[in-house]
């Protein structure tokens, strides 16, 4: 009787050459809730941006893995693919995806920033050497391509025809998936006549109270609106609301001034300031809080804000970036663009009105189950398989 022959899974090689946090829990829950294929990462630490956009492929160009087969490469948009391929002629014709969690070209640079070219240029040619492009939102894959528009009307020749056109039909959206212990079952009340109730987070029943708890979770960078927050946060102390707020996100060497006086001037306010010790005490205080406030300047998809509305938040957003496509109008205050104040001013309105002493009709917790993993998984392995195959 002939042996029956083991299939071998297929093999996929995955290189994220700035291994930043959202960066490296996405490749680390797609390796674990893949476990039909034959998963090998190369990664390299999130430090020295423009050397890490620009160097990635002569940092690998001895690098074992990269002389073997593979079934498939998965990027990240970081990664220099063309060079990648050009260094390496075994790998010219492997089937290429390149995930895209943001774009050099809506990326806001700041005064630290010398202005260049070159991380567009990296983008740009990667998504030329790849089969398909994957973007976390429609916003990321729109501003790409507008990106990619107005540079090839800059430049003076030589744009090959019907390359944009290439670009957009080989673009698409799967979002990262927010992980599947973070939704909650909230239940529970806030009598505005009692001022305190039993809430229910799906773990434990805890004592409402009448002090509105806001979160804010971001990178500790300029691009996340700081100074916004700082300016929210005082127009809600003019207008007398009973607040507390809990300040979360990565810090860096440099504290943004209005994170520093944050710290000061509402030390009263403040239940966190920091970073969280464990991704448990994370989800433990978005769980704890009423509303996720976001500020940001930039923001490709908002999975901190999807985290914390999946953990039983109402989000409070901006009208601007990804979030017209995340959440109805009703979550959103008006870009006030430079005019700070009067950003704030709305912001704080909506705000005000999740109060327990607001007579307005709060908002309810949006459904974003579509953005789980249990959701995503079964997508995110379609599309492996058919890029395996050819049929991306």
């Amino acid at each position: 009787m002939p042996k029956t022959s083991t299939l071998r899974k297929p093999r996929i090689l995955l290189l994220s050459a700035y291994d930043a946090g959202s960066h490296r829990r996405w490749r680390e829950q797609l390796v674990h809730s893949q476990p039909e294929f034959e998963w090998h990462v190369l990664s390299l630490s999130p430090r020295f941006f423009r050397w890490r956009i620009r160097g990635n492929a002569l940092t690998w160009l001895n690098e074992p893995l990269l002389k073997q087969s593979w079934d498939l490469l998965l990027v990240t948009s970081m990664v220099d693919l063309a060079s990648i391929r050009g260094f390496h002629p075994n790998l010219a014709h492997t089937p290429a995806l390149l995930y895209m969690h943001e774009n050099q070209f809506a990326y806001p640079a700041s005064d630290d920033q010398h202005n260049s070219i070159d991380p567009q240029m990296v983008n740009l040619y990667s998504a030329i050497a790849a089969d398909s492009v994957l973007f976390n939102s429609d916003w990321n894959r729109r501003s790409f391509l507008d990106g990619v528009d107005a540079l090839f009307r800059r430049l003076p020749d030589g744009i090959p025809e019907g390359t944009l056109e290439l670009l957009a039909a080989k673009s698409f959206v799967l979002p990262v998936p927010i992980d599947d212990h973070v939704f909650i079952n909230n239940e529970g009340c806030r009598n505005p006549e009692v001022g305190e109730c039993l809430w229910s987070n799906g773990r434990e029943l805890r004592p409402c109270s009448s002090r509105l708890r806001i979160v804010w979770a971001a990178r500790w960078e300029y691009d996340k609106g700081p100074d916004r927050l700082l300016a929210i946060l005082q127009e809600l102390d003019r207008r007398a609301v009973n607040y507390q707020v809990c300040i979360l996100g990565e810090s860096f060497r440099k504290v943004p001034e209005a994170l520093v006086t944050i710290r000061e001037q509402f030390s009263h306010r403040l239940v966190q300031f920091g970073y969280a010790s464990s991704r448990t005490q994370y989800y433990e205080w978005l769980g704890s809080a009423d509303v996720i406030l976001s500020t940001a300047l930039h923001e490709f998809q908002g999975l901190a804000v999807l985290e914390a509305v999946a953990a039983g938040c109402v989000p409070i957003a901006p009208e601007r970036e990804v979030y017209p496509e995340l959440f109805a109008p009703e979550y959103l205050y008006p870009d006030g663009g430079d005019d700070i104040p009067a950003e704030a001013a709305h912001a704080a309105a909506l705000i005000e009105n999740q109060s327990v002493d607001s007579h307005h009709e709060r908002l309810t917790v949006p459904d974003v189950k579509r953005f789980s993993r249990d959701a995503l998984t079964p997508v995110y392995k379609t599309l492996l398989s058919k890029a395996i195959a050819g049929s991306a």
